[in-house]
C-alpha cells in the first residue's frame, strides 16, 4: 500500500510537473512570439529612421549649399554696396543708438584726414569737438563750445533738421540725418558747393536783370513824361482851336490833329501797360466804384470817335443789378474802353450794344459780372478768333487793313480780365458783326444797397420818341423797374396819338425824322403842352437850360436809368447863386484867385487858353519855390501844381504849403496836380504829398473848369457863370 501510494503521488507529481512544463513552454512560446514581433517592429523603425536620416542628411547638405551661396551673395552685395558708397562724392556714415560711428565712407572721413581718432568707433559728440577744435568748420560768430552745443541740440531733436556747414577750404556741406526703426542714425553729408556758387551767380544775374528792368521802367516813365508834356500842347491847343470859329476845312484839320494826338496817347498807354504786364508789375488797386457810371463814362468818352458814322451806342444795364462794387475802376474802364473802342472802330453802320448783368458767384459777397459788347461790324473769321487776343496780333486782310493800332489792346484786356478772376471770349460772323464777352469777379461794395431816388409824385407818364427800337425797349424796361409808366413811340403820329397832358414828360431823341426834335417840341408847345420836354443828345453832359425855349433841358444819350428821375426831381428848383451873408446883409463877392505853377512855357499858354472863358484872377509861377512864395504873399483860392519843376518840385512845394497852413492855423487850400507822370502808383505817391486831385497831361478843358467850379469858395463869384455851368 505504501508503494501504491508512492506511485500515485509520483504520478501526480509527474503530471503536475508536465502541466507546469507545458505552461512554461506556452509562456516561453508567447514570450518568443512577442519578442519576435517587437524585434520586427524595431527593425522596421530602424529602417524608417535610416530613411529619414538619409533625407535629413540630403536636406542638410542642400541647406548648407544654400547658406554658402547666400553668404557669398551677401558678401558680394556688401562689397558692391560699400564700393558704391565709396565712389560717391557725398559723405555717408551710420551711427548706432548710442551715437557711436559704426561705419563711414572715405568722403565722410576726408575732412578729418590725418586724425586717427576719427574712425568707426568714435562717438558723435567727440566727432563734433574734433571738428571745432581743429578748426575744420566755420562756426561763424559763435564760439566753438556754443557751436558744439548747438549741433548736439540738433542731433538730439526728435526729427533732426538739415544743417549747412562750411569747412575751412570753403566747401559747403549739407548734413541730412535720419533715424531708422532700429534706433540707428544714417548721416549724409551732401556737397552743395557748386549749388551755392550757382545760386550766388543766379542772385547776381537776378540783381542785374532787376536793375535792367528798373532802368527800363524808369526809361518808359521818363519817356511817357517827356512825350506827354509836348502832347499837352498839341492836344490842348487843338481842343482850344476847335472851340474857335473855323470853316469846314480848318475844322477838319483841327479834328485830325486832335484825334491823331489822342491816338498817340492811346499807343503810349498800351506800350506802358504791356511793359508792366511783361515785367509782371501790373497790379490792381481795388476801391468802391459805380460800375454803371463807369460804363456810361466810357460811352461818353468814345462818343466823339463815332464821328459821322450812322452808328448808335446803346447800354443795357440790368435794372435789377447793383451798381456799387469793389474793384479797380481804372482797369475796369480800360477793359470797357478797349472792347467798346474796337467795336466802334470796326463798325460803320448799325449799333454797338453794351450789355451788363451779374449773378452771385457763391463765394461770400463775390459777384460774377458779365459784360457783352455786340456790334454790327465787319466780323471776324472763326480761325482768327483766338489769334486776336495775342500780343501785336491783328486780323490782317483787305477789309481791315485801313484800321490802325498796335495789336496790344485785346492782349492787355485779356490779361486784365484774368487778373480779375474772369475769362474773355468772342463770337463772330464775318460780315454780320461780333460779340465780345467777358466776366469779372467783383465784390459788392458796402453801400451796394443804396436806395435810388423816387420818381416825383406828380409824374404820370414818360412819352419817349426814338426811331431806334433797341433804345426804346431799354428805356422802357429801365423806367418800368422804377415804377414809371412809359409810352414808347417810333414816329410823330404815335406821340400825337398818346395825347401828352398834365403829369406827362416827353423825351425826344435828337435823330427823330422830320420835322425833327425841335419842330415836334414847338408843335407840342403851340398845342398847349406845358410839361417838361427833354432833348436826348449824344453831346449832352447833364440836364439844364440853354437848348432853346422849347426844351427844359438835355439828357445824355444813351440815357442812364436814373437820369430822367434825377432831372425831374430837381425840376422847378434852380440852383441858388453863391453868396455870403453877415449881420448887415449880403457881402460883395470877388473873383476867384487861381495860382498855377508850371515851368513849361507852352503848357502855361495851354492852361491860360483852357481857362480863358472863366471869370478868375489867374497868376503863373515857374517853379515850386515861387509857388510857395506866391502862396504866402497872396493866399489863392486854388492851386494848380505841376509836379516836375526845377529848384523845388510840385511835391515839395505842396508839403511846404501844407506846413505853412498848419503853422498859421489856416484852412487848407485845394491843390490840384498837373503831371505827365502816368505810371501805376504815381497817383497814390503824388496825392500822399498833400495834393487833393490828380490830372494827367494833356489836360482836359472840362476837367479844369470842373475843378474851378467844385472848389470855388462861397465868397467868390462863380468862375463859370450860370450859362457856362450848364454846358460843362
Amino acid at each position: 500500500m505504501a508503494n501504491s501510494d508512492d506511485l500515485v503521488r509520483e504520478r501526480r507529481a509527474r503530471l503536475a510537473a508536465e502541466r507546469l512544463l507545458k505552461l512554461k513552454q506556452d509562456e516561453l512560446h508567447e514570450a518568443n512570439r512577442k519578442l519576435s514581433a517587437h524585434a520586427r517592429t524595431l527593425s522596421e523603425e530602424v529602417v524608417e529612421k535610416r530613411e529619414e536620416t538619409k533625407v535629413l542628411r540630403q536636406e542638410t547638405d542642400a541647406v548648407r549649399t544654400e547658406l554658402e551661396t547666400a553668404r557669398g551673395a551677401m558678401m558680394i552685395a556688401e562689397r558692391r554696396l560699400w564700393e558704391s558708397v565709396e565712389t560717391i562724392q557725398d559723405g555717408f556714415a551710420v551711427f548706432d543708438g548710442s551715437g557711436v560711428m559704426v561705419a563711414a565712407n572715405s568722403a565722410f572721413l576726408t575732412p578729418f584726414d590725418g586724425l586717427d581718432c576719427v574712425a568707426p568707433g568714435i562717438a558723435y559728440p567727440d566727432l563734433l569737438r574734433v571738428a571745432a577744435e581743429e578748426g575744420l568748420v566755420d562756426t561763424d560768430d559763435a564760439s566753438r563750445e556754443d557751436w558744439v552745443e548747438d549741433m548736439m541740440w540738433r542731433w538730439q531733436s526728435p526729427t533732426i533738421p538739415p544743417r549747412v556747414v562750411r569747412f575751412w577750404n570753403n566747401v559747403f556741406v549739407r548734413l541730412v540725418d535720419r533715424r531708422t526703426e532700429g534706433g540707428d542714425t544714417v548721416s549724409l553729408a551732401l556737397n552743395i558747393t557748386s549749388t551755392i556758387r550757382n545760386e550766388a551767380k543766379l542772385k547776381q544775374a537776378r540783381h542785374k536783370a532787376e536793375a535792367a528792368n528798373r532802368a527800363k521802367s524808369a526809361f518808359l516813365a521818363n519817356m511817357s513824361h517827356e512825350i506827354r508834356t509836348p502832347m499837352n500842347g498839341v492836344v490842348g491847343m487843338a481842343q482850344l482851336l476847335a472851340d474857335s470859329p473855323l470853316d469846314e476845312e480848318q475844322r477838319l484839320y483841327v479834328e485830325t490833329i486832335r484825334s491823331s494826338g489822342e491816338a498817340l496817347l492811346v499807343l503810349i498807354n498800351d506800350v506802358l501797360d504791356y511793359s508792366k504786364i511783361e515785367a509782371e508789375r501790373l497790379t490792381l488797386h481795388p476801391e468802391p466804384f459805380d460800375l454803371e457810371v463807369a460804363v456810361y463814362e466810357v460811352v461818353t468818352l468814345l462818343r466823339p470817335s463815332v464821328g459821322t458814322k450812322k452808328l448808335s451806342l446803346l447800354v443795357d444795364y440790368d435794372t435789377f443789378m447793383p451798381t456799387r462794387f469793389m474793384g479797380d475802376p481804372g482797369r475796369v474802364r480800360q477793359i470797357l474802353t478797349n472792347l467798346v473802342g474796337n467795336a466802334v472802330k470796326f463798325t460803320e453802320t448799325g449799333h454797338v450794344m453794351i450789355r451788363v448783368s451779374c449773378l452771385p458767384d457763391g463765394t461770400g459777397g463775390a459777384q460774377r459780372v458779365h459784360v457783352t459788347v455786340e456790334d454790327t461790324g465787319i466780323g471776324i473769321s472763326e480761325d482768327l478768333a483766338e489769334h486776336i487776343f495775342g500780343e501785336f496780333n491783328q486780323v490782317d486782310d483787305d477789309r481791315n487793313r485801313r484800321f490802325e493800332g498796335t495789336g496790344l489792346g485785346l492782349a492787355i484786356t485779356k490779361r486784365l480780365v484774368e487778373m480779375m478772376g474772369g475769362q474773355i471770349w468772342v463770337d463772330s460772323v464775318v460780315g454780320e458783326g461780333s460779340s465780345f464777352g467777358c466776366y469779372l469777379q467783383l465784390e459788392l461794395a458796402e453801400d451796394a444797397d443804396a436806395k435810388v431816388p423816387e420818381p416825383p409824385g406828380w409824374l404820370d407818364r414818360v412819352l419817349f420818341l426814338d426811331p431806334d427800337a433797341d433804345a426804346r425797349d431799354i428805356l422802357r424796361r429801365q423806367l418800368a423797374a422804377q415804377r414809371v409808366r412809359v409810352v414808347v413811340c417810333d414816329a410823330a403820329h404815335d406821340l400825337a396819338a398818346a395825347g401828352p397832358g398834365d403829369g406827362d414828360v416827353v423825351l425826344l431823341d435828337e435823330d427823330v425824322p422830320p420835322p425833327g426834335a425841335r419842330g415836334l417840341a414847338g408843335d407840342l408847345r403851340r398845342d398847349g403842352f406845358t410839361g417838361p420836354i427833354y432833348l436826348l443828345s449824344a453831346g449832352a453832359t447833364q440836364s439844364g437850360p440853354g437848348v432853346g425855349t422849347e426844351f427844359d433841358g438835355t439828357l445824355p444819350k444813351p440815357l442812364r436809368r436814373l437820369d430822367v428821375v434825377r432831372a425831374l426831381a430837381t425840376r422847378g428848383a434852380p440852383r441858388p447863386a453863391r453868396q455870403t451873408t453877415s449881420a448887415f446883409g449880403p457881402q460883395e463877392r470877388r473873383r476867384m484867385r487861381v495860382l498855377a505853377a508850371e515851368d513849361n512855357r507852352t503848357n502855361r499858354l495851354v492852361f491860360s487858353k483852357l481857362v480863358q472863358s472863366a471869370d478868375i484872377d489867374l497868376r503863373f509861377v515857374e517853379n515850386g519855390r515861387q509857388a510857395v512864395d506866391a502862396f504866402i504873399a497872396e493866399r489863392p483860392d486854388i492851386v494848380f501844381m505841376d509836379i516836375s519843376m526845377p529848384e523845388v518840385d510840385g511835391r515839395q512845394a505842396t508839403q511846404m504849403i501844407r506846413a505853412h497852413e498848419d503853422g498859421s492855423g489856416a484852412a487848407p487850400v485845394p491843390v490840384i496836380a498837373m503831371t505827365a507822370h502816368a505810371m501805376a502808383g504815381d497817383e497814390e505817391k503824388i496825392l500822399a504829398c498833400g495834393l487833393d486831385r490828380y490830372m494827367t497831361k494833356p489836360l482836359k478843358k472840362d476837367t479844369v473848369l470842373g475843378y474851378l467850379e467844385e472848389f470855388c469858395p462861397d465868397a467868390c463869384l462863380s468862375p463859370l457863370g450860370e450859362a457856362l455851368k450848364s454846358a460843362v
